[in-house]
């Protein structure tokens, strides 16, 4: 199987309910996202027919922006459950707000990001592996199931 990968930054910031830690408060973190797709219609036997590409880098890129970067880039993502134990606080951080039901942990920001790449790549495209660096040295990952 050939699978291509586009890295992706961006910057966000989240807390999180329920944590006895320091992310419990409101903090941010430099995010490296990796997308590894394939194509479903070529096989790594034969050479791919011109343009010779599984998915223009471009295009992959282009899809991720639309639908992560755009949504995700300097938020500040908060769980109704920390809004409902800090209603003293949430005025000062509503402009660049979203309120999710699920704490923003890296793994719920994977289930995120694949839910929403799905619903835009081509039929052919198929997404098999996210990974996530929340910060240098960690990271959540997801691997597609077997075909």
């Amino acid at each position: 199987m050939i699978q291509i990968t586009k890295i992706i930054r961006f910057e966000m910031a989240h807390a999180i309910a329920g944590y006895e830690g320091a992310c419990k408060d409101i903090h941010g973190h430099s995010y490296e996202l990796q997308v590894t797709v394939t194509n479903t219609n070529i096989t790594a036997d034969k050479y791919i027919p011109a343009p010779g590409f599984i998915l223009d880098f471009k295009e992959l890129k282009k899809r991720i922006q639309t639908t992560v970067t755009d949504e995700l880039d300097h938020k500040l993502i908060l769980s109704a459950g920390f809004l409902k134990n800090n209603t003293d606080r949430t005025n000062s951080f509503l402009k660049n707000l979203l309120v999710w039901e699920v704490e923003p942990t890296a793994e719920n920001l994977l289930v995120f990001i694949r839910l929403r790449l799905n619903e835009v790549l081509p039929d052919n495209i198929r997404l098999t592996r996210l990974r996530l660096y929340e910060t240098k040295d960690s990271y959540a990952e997801w691997l597609c199931s077997p075909v």
